[in-house]
């Protein structure tokens, strides 16, 4: 299909066949606020949102790749701990020289091995946050600040390493929020509105941006941020995305916007996902979508946070377990320090995910969700259901207590088989009036989770 520059037209694309199927990705976040990594461990924006008390968000912004406006707002513990450490005549733009001489230790090769190892299927990388600092020598430098763009190609390198592993790369970009071209500082979420660059000279050199990083490095997403200037065609963007990149996708953000009262809104801006943050749906959703979040409270390294901060490795494999079950991925984010090391308590939480995946991932990739996301059993385990070629996967969200316990609400088909992933195993199956009840050869524990394979895939109970 030749795409015309229509919302008409790109709203026809559909989701392609491997973002469905991928399930997990990585989020970096990675850039000059890795030099400070600092935030205050003030909680993560989900609960912001979910209490709806963003009165104090800003002033204590637990985002340390947020360190270019906070270090700004009079008062802020950022701006403390900032003229402690480096002074009052330290710019931000000074952080430019460790940064890049940092990066010169990086290896990519050690990313791609980590991601690969875990199970992901595909990256995301910041190539520019909202303080405008571009991870690549772009044939578009930015026109205020000199040299303000990595010194090696982070993004190249990078995308040579993981594609050479099989995993996809794609790129995130702020195209809402750039400092150097509107130094707004961001204290309320109306800010937000006044911050967006909308002259000629931003619509330009954004677009640029976003074509260069398809033209040059095929990015397989546009993960935009924080909206989109309103004078520019996204729609010729998105057009010419796709006739170059059909199996191409783009996320929600080039539509958000920020009315009076705060609330987040979407303008009829085309997109093929939608991206809760810290965030994810209590039902399955029609639309694709991609919940993204930090291992931590922040996505950008900070270095104040630790094991109270971090999400432990059973609520993150419980976390991606649910939002799979109900049409998501998980875009799990790593903030690597300055010289480019991914922190050991952040890698760990990967491996421990990417270990519970080895043994369940069949549960997990390249399935869809069923008729219902979730469920329980006799003893009040938590289960969550999808599905893939026919059988019915159900994954018990914690150690039922006994070889026998049963799934409620299952209707069998009378040849029907269950195998539990982790060893491969039979377990034996019995149609009740309550559900499908089953006995293990062994207990199921020691484990977060446990997934079952049920061949040929069950009926839900009349209700």
């Amino acid at each position: 299909m030749q795409y015309q520059p229509t919302l008409e037209s790109v709203s026809q694309h559909p989701v392609p066949t491997w973002f469905h199927n991928a399930k997990l990705g990585i989020f970096i976040h990675w850039g000059l606020y890795s030099v400070p990594a600092w935030a205050p461990n003030s909680g993560d924006l989900g609960e912001v949102i979910e209490s709806g008390n963003w009165a104090d968000w800003f002033t204590v912004n637990a985002y340390a790749e947020w360190y270019a406006n906070t270090y700004r707002i009079p008062g802020s513990p950022t701006q403390q701990h900032h003229f402690a450490t480096y002074g009052h005549g330290h710019a931000y733009r000074d952080f430019v020289g460790p940064f890049n001489e940092g990066a010169e230790q990086w290896d990519p090769g050690s990313w791609a091995d980590l991601f690969k190892e875990v199970g992901a299927r595909y990256v995301v990388l910041t190539t520019k946050h909202h303080d405008g600092f571009l991870l690549w020598p772009s044939r578009t430098p930015n026109p205020y600040l000199e040299g303000y763009h990595a010194r090696r190609d982070l993004c190249g390198e990078l995308a040579q390493a993981v594609r050479g592993r099989g995993l996809t790369m794609a790129y995130y970009y702020s195209g809402g929020v750039d400092w150097t071209f509107t130094p707004q500082v961001i204290r309320s979420r109306m800010d937000l509105r006044a911050a967006c660059p909308q002259s000629p000279e931003y619509v330009a050199y954004a677009d640029a941006h976003w074509r260069e990083l398809v033209d040059r490095y095929e990015t397989a997403i546009l993960w935009n941020d924080i909206g989109w200037p309103r004078h520019h065609n996204t729609n010729q963007l998105f057009a010419d995305y796709y006739n170059a990149m059909p199996d191409g996708l783009v996320n929600n953000r080039f539509g958000q916007i920020f009315d009076s009262s705060g609330a987040s809104l979407l303008a009829p801006v085309h997109h093929d996902f939608t991206t809760p943050e810290y965030q994810q749906y209590d039902s399955i959703q029609e639309k694709k979508w991609e919940s993204c979040r930090g291992i931590g409270a922040s996505f950008g390294y900070n270095r104040q946070e630790g094991v109270d901060q971090y999400l432990s490795a059973e609520a993150l494999i419980h976390s991606f377990i649910d939002i799979v079950s109900k049409n998501g991925n998980l875009l799990i984010n790593v903030g690597p320090t300055a010289d480019g090391r991914i922190p050991p308590m952040q890698a760990e939480r990967l491996r421990s995910l990417g270990a519970w995946l080895a043994d369940n991932g069949e549960a997990i990739f390249d399935s869809r969700p069923w008729r219902t996301a979730e469920g329980s059993t006799d003893g009040g385990v938590d289960v969550r259901f999808t599905t893939r070629d026919g059988d019915l996967y159900a994954i018990l969200m914690d150690s039922p207590g006994s070889r026998e316990f049963t799934i409620n609400g299952l209707v069998a088909a009378p040849n029907a088989r269950a195998t539990v992933l982790a060893d491969g195993t039979e377990a034996a199956l019995n149609q009740t009036e309550q559900g499908l009840a089953f006995r293990t050869d062994s207990p199921l524990d020691g484990a977060p989770a446990h997934a079952l394979r049920i061949s040929p895939a069950p009926e839900p109970a009349a209700s």
